[in-house]
């Protein structure tokens, strides 16, 4: 598979666990109900991996420079101006918050779960525009 055909893959699952969150969450459920809070929690977290997957793809075809962290592949991007600033604010924080789920650092927060369930969606739909456009420019 070429590189490019795996970052539209991987954004075309991202796409794929926003609608499954829309559809299936259940946000009011989340304190109380420990299958609904990992089905949200592993979606947003695999949702977010597949955006650090094709921000690494990106910074690596494009040799935007050796990312020590996540959140340095998204600044790396803002630096390139291929994202804009605002958004990679929003992705920097969403890479901790799938590290706090992945590494168990902390107990994950329900109200920041419900915040990004309820505000944040839409910004990962905004990642996958901005690299498709960013990609449609360069080729």
């Amino acid at each position: 598979m070429s590189d490019a055909a795996l970052v539209e893959k991987k954004l075309a699952f991202i796409e794929t666990c926003v609608r499954e969150l829309r559809e299936l969450a259940r946000p009011r459920l989340l304190a109380d109900d420990v299958r609904e809070a990992r089905f949200v929690e592993h979606t947003l977290q695999i949702a977010i991996q597949a955006a650090l997957d094709v921000a690494s793809q990106i910074v690596s075809a494009r040799r935007l420079g050796e990312p020590q962290t996540n959140r340095e592949l998204f600044d790396l991007l803002r630096k390139a101006g291929i994202v804009e600033p605002p958004l990679a604010e929003v992705l920097y924080a969403m890479a901790g918050f799938r590290n706090v789920v992945v590494h168990g650092y902390l107990e994950v927060d329900v109200t920041i779960v419900e915040d990004i369930l309820q505000n944040r969606l839409a910004d990962l739909l905004a990642f996958v525009e901005t690299i498709r456009r960013s990609l449609a420019n360069a080729g």
